[in-house]
Formats: structure tokens, C-alpha cells, sequence
């Protein structure tokens, strides 16, 4: 009997050579972690449908950041849930709104933490539509002037980068000229360029306490069957000025992530969102996945498609992994 010639599984045979064949890892530098900021004192409360993740108050919150540097987590985004919400959103911009008061705390205590911002507005208005609504709709140049105010008072009280989420046109070229004009030329944009309007969000709205009041938000994040427009979408905002773009959820559009990979230079963020963090745990906790494993699988399968980074409630968990040489 004739044997093959090539025997893939020479390379497979033990872990040492698995190792050396690997051709994607993951490390440290790939993780952003997200933080819910929110208004109060002496909070701690864990996210009902997102255990492990916790919504803080502004005083609680530089503990919450201590532990994700020493975990050696080099970045995290902040979310904020003010205490009153009025149709603009004007918390976003002032000077006492709850971002602010945690960038200013976060920069006077842990200094070193890479700190980026969301830029939205759907945690801060009485309707949960991320812009300023006129009839039933959101109107996309009245919010443009709206994300210029919230993104230079963000830039004044010490975030390291922006990252506009409401996917309104023309929202990089408008955010871009108001940091410019300002004299914040050095503050990168991370724009939510693919962000697509998803089922797998729903954890997050109760954690922001962000979901809209009527409607749906169809209008302005994408068509889930839509790929040639997310290409679009990642290539207007490369024009207007985006530094980083994003591809928002991660796991059912790692065929977005791979394309925009192609298509762009630019280094591409994947956002690991609350539904794929909560099915795992749920699934986890009930014995019915290996949780631990499926973690890993999911967010190798994530950089395998092509993201530079990834935005993930796993980043802790996965930080203490590699941290002991597991992974």
C-alpha cells in the first residue's frame, strides 16, 4: 500500500510543534476593554444578563481601571449612563457630565491607561435614538453639530481617542474638523464604520439603559445582509479622516472583517458586542460548552479574519490566561 507523501499531521504531532506552526495568537496588545460608567456613589453592580461585567460609579470606577492595567490590558472604552437625560443628549458635552467626571478622575489616577471614548447618544436622550430626533427620525446634520461639542469637551477633559458610534454620514469628516479647529490635531478617531443593525445587542441596552423609546434604529445602522455597503461605509469614513475603522459584532461578520482587511490600510477593530459575551456565558454556566475554550475559539476566529484589535468583555478573562502562559 502507498503511503502519502505529504503528511500534514507531521506538524500536528505535540504541542511544541503546534506551537511553532501557529499562525494566529493572540496576546495583550489585541484587547480593549469596555467600562459602563455610571452616575451615583459607591456602585459596583454586575450586569444582569453579562456576568462578570459590572456598571460603576465615577468614585469606584479608577479601581475598575487599576485592575485592567495590571492585567496589562492597554486600552479601554468608556460608556456613560447619566443620572437625567433630556432629547439632546447635552450631558455628552458638559463639563459635569458622567464621561467627563470619569476621564478626569481616570487621568489623574491611572494616567497611563489608553482612554477612548464613545461618542454617541443614545445612553443620554429621553428616546434612545443616538442623534437629535425631528418628526420620527434621526436628523443626521442637526446631530453632527451635537458630536462636535461632545467630542471636543471629551478631547478637553483627556481622552486619548474618539469613537463615533451613531453611524451618521459624514460623522468622521464633521468630528475630525471640530478636534482640528479646536487644536486636538493629535486625538484619533475609531470610527464604528460597519456597524450593522444587530439582534446581538440587546445586553448592552440594558446595560447602558440605551434602548430606544420607540422604534428602531434601521434607519441609520446597517442592513445585516449587506456587505458591499459596509465596504462603502468603511471607505467614506477612510476619506473624511477615520484613523482606526470597526466592524460591529464581531462573530456573525467575520466575513466583513476579512473584507474591509482587503480593503483598507488602516488598522480594523472588531467589537466582540454583549449577545456574543452573553450566549457564551449562558452556555457556560449551564454546562453545555466548555466556556473557557469557546472563549478562545471565538476570538482567535475574530483575528484570524483580520482585526488588529478587538473590543471585548472577555478581555479580562482572557488576560488572566495569557498572564499565566496558557494561552
Amino acid at each position: 500500500m502507498e503511503f502519502p507523501k505529504l503528511r500534514p499531521r507531521r506538524l500536528r504531532l505535540s504541542e511544541n510543534i503546534r506551537r511553532l506552526v501557529r499562525e494566529t495568537r493572540l496576546t495583550l496588545d489585541d484587547l480593549i476593554y469596555p467600562i459602563f460608567v455610571r452616575y451615583g456613589e459607591n456602585i459596583v453592580e454586575e450586569v444582569p444578563s453579562m456576568p462578570g461585567v459590572y456598571r460603576y460609579s465615577v468614585d469606584k470606577v479608577v479601581d475598575a481601571v487599576k485592575e485592567v492595567r495590571d492585567l496589562g490590558i492597554p486600552a479601554i472604552i468608556l460608556f456613560g449612563i447619566p443620572e437625567h437625560k433630556d432629547e439632546v443628549g447635552s450631558d455628552t458635552w458638559s463639563e459635569q457630565g458622567i464621561i467627563q467626571r470619569a476621564l478626569r478622575k481616570i487621568k489623574k489616577e491611572v494616567p497611563e491607561m489608553y482612554v477612548i471614548t464613545d461618542v454617541c447618544f443614545c445612553e443620554y436622550t429621553t428616546h434612545g435614538h443616538c442623534g437629535v430626533i425631528k418628526g420620527h427620525t434621526v436628523d443626521n446634520d442637526l446631530t453632527l453639530e451635537n458630536l462636535k461639542k461632545q467630542v471636543v469637551s471629551h478631547a478637553e477633559n483627556g481622552a486619548d481617542m474618539v469613537a463615533p458610534s451613531g453611524m451618521m454620514d459624514g460623522m468622521v469628516q464633521a468630528i475630525r474638523s471640530a478636534l482640528d479647529s479646536a487644536g486636538y490635531t493629535h486625538i484619533p478617531i475609531m470610527a464604528y464604520s460597519a456597524k450593522f443593525a444587530s439582534a446581538f445587542y440587546g445586553p448592552f441596552r440594558d446595560a447602558a439603559e440605551s434602548a430606544p423609546a420607540f422604534g428602531d434604529r434601521r434607519s441609520y445602522q446597517m442592513d445585516p445582509a449587506n456587505a458591499r455597503e459596509a465596504l462603502k461605509e468603511v471607505l467614506l469614513d477612510v476619506q473624511e479622516g477615520a484613523d482606526i475603522v470597526m466592524v460591529k459584532p464581531a462573530l456573525a461578520y467575520l466575513d466583513i472583517i476579512a473584507k474591509v482587511k482587503e480593503a483598507t490600510l488602516l488598522p480594523v477593530c472588531a467589537y466582540n458586542v454583549s449577545g456574543e459575551y452573553a450566549m457564551i456565558k449562558a452556555a457556560g454556566k449551564l454546562g453545555w460548552i466548555d466556556e473557557e475554550k469557546v472563549m478562545i475559539e471565538t476570538l482567535i476566529s475574530i483575528k484570524r479574519a483580520g482585526a488588529d484589535m478587538i473590543i471585548t468583555y472577555f478581555a479580562k478573562d482572557l488576560a488572566k490566561l495569557i498572564n499565566k502562559g496558557l494561552i
